[in-house]
């Protein structure tokens, strides 16, 4: 079939999935009152001396809790927090379920475990937005010239306005999630890059036109990006396919079964989520640091060292998308329950004796394929890190931001091609009964 046919039966399909449309715009609709939301101000601030302040502080960690705040930081908006809270929580509840009997007691518990797990994630987001929120207004009294009127009043109306601020994204998020298309965490962080990437590529071209950047190296980086983007693609959509094997069973006078099919192994199994994850960690000393007045303390010192290229910098994003790959891909994927499903449906691994030997050898590849999926995400996101860090390229061309925006536009991409084949076969069914 050609592409002009596929194309044409994909339109056909989406033109009745009224479902989906409703959908999309549900999505759209959601993600339009998170932007606006990061042009409210927080009160009581004085915008033009926090443009000038955030602006000297573009290229530290601040640029990127920028980037995942959708620009809301250097606005100092309602939503200045951005999502980075719930992310947090996730973390520590993830590491919880790896490390703890309860939490693990609680993910085998089906859909039940999983509302439990997601209700002690919203709690913890409102602790860590609360503590984070009161350190923003600490941080921007600190501040000379920000705050107009600077007092516990200021403390409290801002750390309630960022807190309320981050609950209600979380909501957004998981109205998007059961409502709309696509992980609604994941897209408002999307769109938050995605809707400062004009602003970015046209800072990048007046560095250009002002001599700060020559043409060679705009060229070179939209090259690199381009071969980034490329590279994404092809290795998230590369798989290992283990062939699995189903006897032959004789029923009467007939053979059933004997096919095979294969269990497919993304190259990429834990996606966007190392990468999510470690910057979340590396935003960290951002926290703690706006709890202290001193510049001559250790943890605003150690935030000194966590700068774009940065040799600290590098080897703690890198280890942390290491860890992140390994931890949450065994989180999600577990091959002693594969082992046992293949085994109870008869099926096997040709060559591998079933049961434990069928969970070793998952385990094993599984092994080497995170392996290779960490090292790619390292690459990506320490690569494009070097070069802001030597010349003036905004954080919004950086390698995490490329990731997030292609990653999360692929799987929201397939989810919508998805329901479209969905619908299709539907068509199809109803056509069939109306031809017998």
């Amino acid at each position: 079939m050609s592409n002009f046919e596929n194309t044409t039966q994909s339109m056909g399909a989406f033109s009745q999935a009224d479902d989906l449309k409703k959908r999309i715009i549900y999505t759209l609709f959601i993600l339009v009152i998170y932007r606006f939301g990061t042009y409210i101000p927080i009160p009581g601030i004085d915008p033009s001396s926090l443009k000038e302040i955030v602006g000297g502080n573009e290229r530290s960690l601040l640029g990127m809790f920028n980037v995942f705040a959708g620009g809301a930081v250097q606005r100092m908006a309602i939503f200045a927090l951005g999502i980075m809270p719930y992310i947090s929580a996730s973390i520590i509840v993830q590491l919880l379920t790896g490390v703890t009997e309860y939490f693990k007691n609680l993910k085998n518990q089906g859909e039940f475990g999983r509302k439990k797990i997601t209700q002690y994630t919203r709690y913890g987001t409102v602790i860590l937005a609360f503590v984070q929120g009161y350190g923003v207004a600490v941080s921007l009294e600190n501040s000379q010239g920000i705050v107009l009127d600077p007092g516990l009043y200021f403390r409290f109306v801002t750390t309630i306005t960022l807190l309320t601020g981050t609950v209600f994204l979380m909501w957004l998020g998981e109205q998007i999630t059961s409502r709309g298309v696509g992980n609604g965490i994941s897209l408002i962080i999307f769109s938050g890059i995605v809707a400062e990437i004009p602003r970015a590529l046209a800072s990048t071209f007046e560095l250009g036109r002002t001599g700060a950047l020559s043409s060679l190296v705009i060229i070179g980086v939209i090259v690199l990006l381009l071969i980034a983007i490329y590279f994404i693609v092809f290795v998230e959509r590369a798989q290992r396919r283990v062939i699995i094997q189903y006897p032959k069973r004789q029923v009467g006078n007939k053979m059933y079964g004997g096919e095979s099919s294969y269990l497919p192994l993304r190259v990429n199994t834990a996606g966007v989520i190392p990468a999510i994850f470690a910057s979340a960690l590396l935003l960290l000393p951002i926290t703690l640091s706006n709890f202290s007045s001193d510049s001559n303390s250790f943890i605003i010192g150690i935030t000194s060292l966590l700068g774009q290229g940065k040799p600290l910098y590098m080897l703690i994003y890198a280890g942390g998308i290491v860890f992140f790959s390994f931890f949450y891909t065994s989180i999600i994927f577990n091959p002693n329950e594969t082992a046992e499903n293949l085994r109870k449906h008869g099926g096997f691994i040709p060559g591998i004796r079933p049961g434990e030997r069928t969970a070793f050898f998952i385990n094993d590849l599984l092994i080497k394929l995170t392996t290779i999926g960490s090292t790619y995400l390292v690459i990506i996101c320490l690569m494009p890190e070097v070069l802001i860090a030597n010349y003036p390229i905004p954080f919004y061309l950086g390698g995490t931001s490329l990731l997030i925006v292609v990653v999360v536009g692929m799987d929201t991409i397939n989810q919508i091609q998805t329901r479209l084949m969905s619908v299709q076969y539907q068509s199809l069914i109803k056509k069939t009964k109306f031809t017998k």
